[in-house]
Protein backbone atom coordinates (compact mmCIF):
# COMPACT_ATOMS: atom_id res chain seq x y z
CA UNK A 1 0.00 0.00 0.00
CA UNK A 2 2.78 2.39 0.59
CA UNK A 3 4.67 1.47 -2.08
CA UNK A 4 1.98 1.74 -4.05
CA UNK A 5 0.65 5.19 -2.45
CA UNK A 6 4.31 6.76 -2.79
CA UNK A 7 4.83 5.90 -6.25
CA UNK A 8 1.35 7.68 -7.47
CA UNK A 9 1.50 10.78 -5.69
CA UNK A 10 4.02 12.61 -8.19
CA UNK A 11 2.23 11.64 -10.86
CA UNK A 12 -0.98 12.65 -9.88
CA UNK A 13 0.83 15.80 -9.07
CA UNK A 14 1.97 16.56 -12.09
CA UNK A 15 -1.44 15.40 -14.03
CA UNK A 16 -3.08 18.56 -12.00
CA UNK A 17 0.21 20.86 -12.79
CA UNK A 18 -0.24 20.12 -16.63
CA UNK A 19 -3.88 21.10 -16.37
CA UNK A 20 -2.77 24.42 -14.98
CA UNK A 21 0.36 24.71 -17.55
CA UNK A 22 -1.67 24.26 -20.99
CA UNK A 23 -4.47 26.73 -19.90
CA UNK A 24 -6.49 25.80 -23.35
CA UNK A 25 -9.87 27.07 -22.01
CA UNK A 26 -8.66 28.13 -18.91
CA UNK A 27 -6.96 31.25 -20.31
CA UNK A 28 -8.80 34.54 -19.63
CA UNK A 29 -10.69 33.23 -16.33
CA UNK A 30 -9.60 33.13 -13.05
CA UNK A 31 -12.45 31.23 -11.79
CA UNK A 32 -11.44 28.39 -13.81
CA UNK A 33 -7.68 27.96 -12.41
CA UNK A 34 -8.98 28.43 -8.85
CA UNK A 35 -11.12 25.74 -9.68
CA UNK A 36 -8.70 22.75 -10.60
CA UNK A 37 -6.36 24.69 -7.55
CA UNK A 38 -8.88 23.57 -5.03
CA UNK A 39 -9.65 19.97 -6.83
CA UNK A 40 -5.47 19.67 -6.72
CA UNK A 41 -5.69 20.55 -3.43
CA UNK A 42 -8.58 17.70 -2.81
CA UNK A 43 -7.02 15.03 -4.26
CA UNK A 44 -3.41 15.29 -2.84
CA UNK A 45 -4.33 16.22 0.57
CA UNK A 46 -4.31 12.76 2.28
CA UNK A 47 -5.83 9.20 1.64
CA UNK A 48 -5.09 5.80 1.50
CA UNK A 49 -4.56 5.38 -2.35
CA UNK A 50 -6.67 2.18 -1.22
CA UNK A 51 -8.37 2.43 -5.16
CA UNK A 52 -4.73 3.22 -6.51
CA UNK A 53 -3.44 -0.30 -4.86
CA UNK A 54 -5.86 -1.99 -6.11
CA UNK A 55 -6.10 -1.11 -9.70
CA UNK A 56 -2.30 -2.16 -9.23
CA UNK A 57 -2.62 -5.28 -7.93
CA UNK A 58 -5.13 -6.44 -9.93
CA UNK A 59 -3.09 -5.87 -13.15
CA UNK A 60 -0.97 -7.96 -11.53
CA UNK A 61 -3.50 -10.99 -10.77
CA UNK A 62 -2.43 -11.46 -14.23
CA UNK A 63 1.24 -10.61 -15.06
CA UNK A 64 4.55 -9.42 -13.18
CA UNK A 65 5.44 -7.20 -16.28
CA UNK A 66 4.77 -3.33 -16.30
CA UNK A 67 1.44 -2.71 -17.71
CA UNK A 68 0.43 0.56 -19.85
CA UNK A 69 -2.21 2.45 -18.65
CA UNK A 70 -2.37 1.79 -15.03
CA UNK A 71 -0.99 5.56 -14.30
CA UNK A 72 -4.05 6.96 -16.82
CA UNK A 73 -6.15 4.45 -14.85
CA UNK A 74 -4.87 5.62 -11.04
CA UNK A 75 -5.55 9.10 -11.93
CA UNK A 76 -9.17 8.51 -13.41
CA UNK A 77 -10.16 6.42 -10.28
CA UNK A 78 -8.98 9.16 -7.88
CA UNK A 79 -10.43 12.05 -9.72
CA UNK A 80 -13.71 10.00 -9.63
CA UNK A 81 -13.39 9.88 -5.82
CA UNK A 82 -12.69 13.50 -5.61
CA UNK A 83 -15.71 14.13 -7.42
CA UNK A 84 -18.09 12.33 -4.90
CA UNK A 85 -16.18 14.32 -2.11
CA UNK A 86 -16.47 17.61 -3.21
CA UNK A 87 -20.25 16.84 -3.49
CA UNK A 88 -20.66 14.88 -0.60
CA UNK A 89 -18.99 17.96 1.49
CA UNK A 90 -21.76 19.99 0.03
CA UNK A 91 -24.75 17.36 0.44
CA UNK A 92 -23.58 17.19 4.07
CA UNK A 93 -22.40 20.70 4.73
CA UNK A 94 -19.20 19.52 5.66
CA UNK A 95 -16.42 22.68 6.72
CA UNK A 96 -13.70 19.73 6.72
CA UNK A 97 -12.13 17.45 4.74
CA UNK A 98 -9.01 15.48 5.57
CA UNK A 99 -8.18 18.46 8.14
CA UNK A 100 -8.29 21.40 5.96
CA UNK A 101 -11.37 23.23 4.90
CA UNK A 102 -13.30 21.23 1.87
CA UNK A 103 -13.86 22.33 -1.36
CA UNK A 104 -17.33 23.89 -0.83
CA UNK A 105 -16.35 25.62 2.25
CA UNK A 106 -12.64 27.07 0.79
CA UNK A 107 -15.47 28.83 -1.72
CA UNK A 108 -17.29 30.25 0.53
CA UNK A 109 -14.22 31.86 2.07
CA UNK A 110 -13.58 33.33 -1.36
CA UNK A 111 -17.00 34.79 -1.70
CA UNK A 112 -18.73 35.76 1.94
CA UNK A 113 -21.84 36.44 1.89
CA UNK A 114 -22.47 35.14 -1.90
CA UNK A 115 -23.60 31.54 -0.87
CA UNK A 116 -24.91 30.74 -4.30
CA UNK A 117 -22.17 31.52 -5.92
CA UNK A 118 -20.16 29.45 -3.74
CA UNK A 119 -22.52 26.75 -3.75
CA UNK A 120 -22.50 26.67 -7.74
CA UNK A 121 -18.79 26.36 -8.00
CA UNK A 122 -18.88 24.16 -5.52
CA UNK A 123 -20.88 21.90 -7.85
CA UNK A 124 -19.02 22.78 -10.73
CA UNK A 125 -15.81 21.52 -9.13
CA UNK A 126 -17.19 17.98 -8.69
CA UNK A 127 -18.20 18.13 -12.18
CA UNK A 128 -15.45 18.76 -13.56
CA UNK A 129 -13.60 16.25 -11.52
CA UNK A 130 -15.94 13.34 -12.75
CA UNK A 131 -15.53 14.56 -16.62
CA UNK A 132 -11.97 14.78 -16.19
CA UNK A 133 -11.90 11.15 -14.67
CA UNK A 134 -13.31 9.80 -18.39
CA UNK A 135 -11.29 12.15 -20.70
CA UNK A 136 -7.71 10.83 -19.04
CA UNK A 137 -8.81 7.27 -20.24
CA UNK A 138 -10.05 8.56 -23.66
CA UNK A 139 -6.61 10.40 -24.21
CA UNK A 140 -4.47 7.71 -22.92
CA UNK A 141 -1.97 6.18 -25.41
CA UNK A 142 -3.96 2.77 -25.47
CA UNK A 143 -5.03 0.37 -28.04
CA UNK A 144 -8.62 1.66 -28.85
CA UNK A 145 -11.12 -1.09 -27.91
CA UNK A 146 -8.93 -0.84 -24.08
CA UNK A 147 -9.54 2.87 -23.92
CA UNK A 148 -13.43 2.90 -24.66
CA UNK A 149 -13.70 -0.57 -22.58
CA UNK A 150 -11.93 1.42 -19.99
CA UNK A 151 -14.19 4.44 -19.98
CA UNK A 152 -16.80 2.76 -20.20
CA UNK A 153 -16.13 1.12 -16.57
CA UNK A 154 -15.97 4.51 -15.17
CA UNK A 155 -18.68 5.71 -16.76
CA UNK A 156 -20.94 3.11 -15.35
CA UNK A 157 -19.23 2.74 -11.91
CA UNK A 158 -20.13 7.01 -11.86
CA UNK A 159 -23.53 6.82 -12.40
CA UNK A 160 -23.58 3.60 -10.07
CA UNK A 161 -22.14 6.24 -7.40
CA UNK A 162 -24.74 9.30 -8.21
CA UNK A 163 -27.34 6.40 -7.79
CA UNK A 164 -25.67 5.15 -4.39
CA UNK A 165 -26.41 8.89 -3.38
CA UNK A 166 -29.79 8.93 -4.07
CA UNK A 167 -30.05 5.75 -2.09
CA UNK A 168 -28.03 7.46 0.78
CA UNK A 169 -30.19 10.51 0.97
CA UNK A 170 -33.11 8.25 0.91
CA UNK A 171 -32.30 5.98 4.03
CA UNK A 172 -32.99 8.87 6.26
CA UNK A 173 -36.61 9.23 5.45
CA UNK A 174 -39.18 7.02 6.95
CA UNK A 175 -39.72 3.67 6.62
CA UNK A 176 -36.31 3.45 8.67
CA UNK A 177 -33.97 1.26 6.54
CA UNK A 178 -33.00 -2.37 7.62
CA UNK A 179 -29.10 -3.85 7.02
CA UNK A 180 -30.20 -4.89 3.17
CA UNK A 181 -30.80 -1.58 2.32
CA UNK A 182 -27.92 -0.23 3.55
CA UNK A 183 -25.69 -2.96 2.24
CA UNK A 184 -27.24 -1.57 -1.40
CA UNK A 185 -26.58 1.98 -0.09
CA UNK A 186 -23.35 0.87 0.24
CA UNK A 187 -22.59 -0.90 -2.88
CA UNK A 188 -23.93 1.72 -4.82
CA UNK A 189 -22.46 4.62 -3.71
CA UNK A 190 -18.77 3.45 -3.02
CA UNK A 191 -18.36 -0.24 -3.43
CA UNK A 192 -18.91 0.05 -7.02
CA UNK A 193 -16.33 2.74 -7.94
CA UNK A 194 -14.15 2.56 -5.48
CA UNK A 195 -13.65 -1.21 -5.60
CA UNK A 196 -15.20 -3.09 -8.52
CA UNK A 197 -13.98 -0.35 -10.87
CA UNK A 198 -10.43 -0.43 -10.20
CA UNK A 199 -10.58 -4.18 -10.19
CA UNK A 200 -12.03 -4.32 -13.56
CA UNK A 201 -9.44 -1.73 -14.84
CA UNK A 202 -6.54 -3.49 -13.95
CA UNK A 203 -7.58 -6.74 -15.29
CA UNK A 204 -8.66 -4.95 -18.46
CA UNK A 205 -5.31 -3.43 -18.54
CA UNK A 206 -3.45 -6.40 -18.14
CA UNK A 207 -5.33 -8.04 -21.49
CA UNK A 208 -7.95 -10.06 -19.27
CA UNK A 209 -11.57 -9.91 -19.70
CA UNK A 210 -13.31 -9.11 -16.23
CA UNK A 211 -16.55 -10.58 -17.13
CA UNK A 212 -15.53 -13.83 -17.23
CA UNK A 213 -15.17 -13.60 -13.16
CA UNK A 214 -17.69 -10.97 -12.88
CA UNK A 215 -19.77 -12.96 -10.17
CA UNK A 216 -16.60 -12.87 -7.90
CA UNK A 217 -15.20 -9.69 -8.50
CA UNK A 218 -18.57 -8.47 -7.77
CA UNK A 219 -18.71 -10.53 -4.22
CA UNK A 220 -15.43 -9.20 -3.27
CA UNK A 221 -15.92 -5.47 -3.70
CA UNK A 222 -19.35 -5.86 -1.71
CA UNK A 223 -18.28 -7.45 1.37
CA UNK A 224 -15.03 -5.05 1.21
CA UNK A 225 -17.54 -2.32 0.49
CA UNK A 226 -19.53 -3.48 3.66
CA UNK A 227 -17.02 -3.42 6.15
CA UNK A 228 -15.17 -0.21 4.76
CA UNK A 229 -18.39 1.75 5.44
CA UNK A 230 -18.95 0.13 8.55
CA UNK A 231 -15.57 1.67 9.95
CA UNK A 232 -16.16 5.11 8.50
CA UNK A 233 -19.25 5.02 10.32
CA UNK A 234 -17.66 3.63 13.65
CA UNK A 235 -14.97 6.39 13.25
CA UNK A 236 -17.79 9.07 13.41
CA UNK A 237 -18.41 8.39 16.37
CA UNK A 238 -15.59 6.68 18.16
CA UNK A 239 -12.72 8.27 16.22
CA UNK A 240 -10.12 10.69 16.88
CA UNK A 241 -10.50 13.64 15.06
CA UNK A 242 -6.78 14.66 15.28
CA UNK A 243 -6.15 11.04 13.40
CA UNK A 244 -9.35 11.19 11.13
CA UNK A 245 -8.97 14.68 10.27
CA UNK A 246 -12.99 15.03 10.51
CA UNK A 247 -15.08 15.77 13.68
CA UNK A 248 -16.89 13.16 15.42
CA UNK A 249 -20.61 13.43 15.52
CA UNK A 250 -21.43 14.31 12.21
CA UNK A 251 -24.06 11.22 11.51
CA UNK A 252 -25.47 11.67 15.03
CA UNK A 253 -26.02 15.16 14.64
CA UNK A 254 -27.92 14.74 10.85
CA UNK A 255 -29.51 12.27 11.98
CA UNK A 256 -27.75 9.36 9.53
CA UNK A 257 -29.02 6.02 9.67
CA UNK A 258 -26.03 4.45 9.54
CA UNK A 259 -24.17 1.44 10.67
CA UNK A 260 -22.72 2.57 13.66
CA UNK A 261 -26.03 4.36 14.61
CA UNK A 262 -28.32 1.50 14.03
CA UNK A 263 -25.81 -0.82 15.90
CA UNK A 264 -26.77 1.71 18.73
CA UNK A 265 -30.47 2.16 18.71
CA UNK A 266 -30.73 -2.10 18.64
CA UNK A 267 -27.92 -2.32 21.50
CA UNK A 268 -29.56 0.41 24.10
CA UNK A 269 -32.48 0.53 25.82
CA UNK A 270 -34.41 2.33 28.62
CA UNK A 271 -33.45 5.93 29.64
CA UNK A 272 -30.19 5.68 27.44
CA UNK A 273 -32.08 4.85 24.12
CA UNK A 274 -34.09 7.92 24.95
CA UNK A 275 -30.87 10.00 25.23
CA UNK A 276 -29.50 8.64 21.73
CA UNK A 277 -32.96 9.47 19.99
CA UNK A 278 -33.04 12.77 21.54
CA UNK A 279 -29.36 13.42 20.06
CA UNK A 280 -30.23 11.53 16.61
CA UNK A 281 -30.97 14.51 13.97
CA UNK A 282 -30.45 17.58 16.74
CA UNK A 283 -28.36 19.74 14.85
CA UNK A 284 -27.66 21.75 18.17
CA UNK A 285 -25.87 18.30 19.55
CA UNK A 286 -22.56 19.90 20.69
CA UNK A 287 -19.47 18.01 21.49
CA UNK A 288 -20.21 17.14 25.31
CA UNK A 289 -23.34 15.62 23.78
CA UNK A 290 -21.79 13.70 21.06
CA UNK A 291 -19.50 12.52 24.10
CA UNK A 292 -21.95 11.38 26.56
CA UNK A 293 -23.45 9.17 23.61
CA UNK A 294 -19.88 7.42 23.02
CA UNK A 295 -20.12 6.84 27.02
CA UNK A 296 -23.40 4.67 26.19
CA UNK A 297 -21.98 3.33 22.98
CA UNK A 298 -19.03 1.95 25.16
CA UNK A 299 -20.73 1.46 27.97
CA UNK A 300 -23.40 -1.40 26.16
CA UNK A 301 -20.43 -2.79 24.06
CA UNK A 302 -21.36 -0.74 20.87
CA UNK A 303 -17.87 -0.42 19.68
CA UNK A 304 -17.06 -3.86 19.84
CA UNK A 305 -20.53 -5.47 17.84
CA UNK A 306 -19.42 -3.45 15.23
CA UNK A 307 -15.90 -4.69 15.18
CA UNK A 308 -16.89 -8.36 14.82
CA UNK A 309 -19.32 -7.20 12.25
CA UNK A 310 -16.64 -5.68 10.15
CA UNK A 311 -14.34 -8.67 11.18
CA UNK A 312 -17.01 -10.78 9.94
CA UNK A 313 -17.16 -9.76 6.51
CA UNK A 314 -13.48 -8.95 6.19
CA UNK A 315 -12.77 -12.55 6.63
CA UNK A 316 -15.61 -13.16 3.67
CA UNK A 317 -13.75 -10.80 1.48
CA UNK A 318 -10.46 -12.99 2.65
CA UNK A 319 -12.28 -16.31 1.10
CA UNK A 320 -13.38 -14.76 -1.67
CA UNK A 321 -9.73 -13.74 -2.66
CA UNK A 322 -8.36 -17.11 -1.84
CA UNK A 323 -10.66 -18.97 -4.22
CA UNK A 324 -8.69 -16.85 -6.99
CA UNK A 325 -5.79 -19.09 -6.03
CA UNK A 326 -5.80 -21.63 -8.77
CA UNK A 327 -6.41 -18.92 -11.80
CA UNK A 328 -4.15 -15.94 -10.76
CA UNK A 329 -0.84 -15.19 -9.51
CA UNK A 330 0.21 -16.58 -6.02
CA UNK A 331 1.75 -12.43 -5.16
CA UNK A 332 -1.03 -10.76 -6.45
CA UNK A 333 -4.05 -13.13 -4.52
CA UNK A 334 -2.39 -13.26 -1.68
CA UNK A 335 -2.39 -8.71 -1.57
CA UNK A 336 -5.68 -9.35 -1.95
CA UNK A 337 -6.92 -12.33 0.82
CA UNK A 338 -4.99 -10.50 3.12
CA UNK A 339 -5.95 -6.60 2.86
CA UNK A 340 -9.34 -7.08 4.18
CA UNK A 341 -7.67 -8.02 7.70
CA UNK A 342 -5.64 -5.81 8.02
CA UNK A 343 -7.95 -2.98 6.87
CA UNK A 344 -10.31 -2.86 9.36
CA UNK A 345 -7.15 -2.47 11.96
CA UNK A 346 -6.08 0.57 10.66
CA UNK A 347 -6.80 3.22 12.64
CA UNK A 348 -7.33 6.03 10.23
Amino acid sequence: MAHHRSRFEPVFAAYFDGLLKDRGPLAGSTFAPRCVELLRDQSLRGGKRLRVALLHEAARLVTGEEVPGLDAAAISVELLHTHGLVHDDIIDDAPLRRGAPSTYYAYRADFPGRERTALGLAVLAGDLAAFLSVQVLLEAPLPDGLRRAMAATQTRAAADTVLGQFLDLERDFPPVPDEEFLHTVTEYKSARYSILAPLRLGLLAAGEDPDRYADGLHRYAVLVGIYEQMRDDCLDLFGDPAVTGKPVGTDLREGRRTYAVDALLETVGGADRDRVTAALGDPACDTDRVAEIREIALRHGVDALLHRRMTGYARAASQEAARWRPRWREEAVSFFEALPLWSVERRA
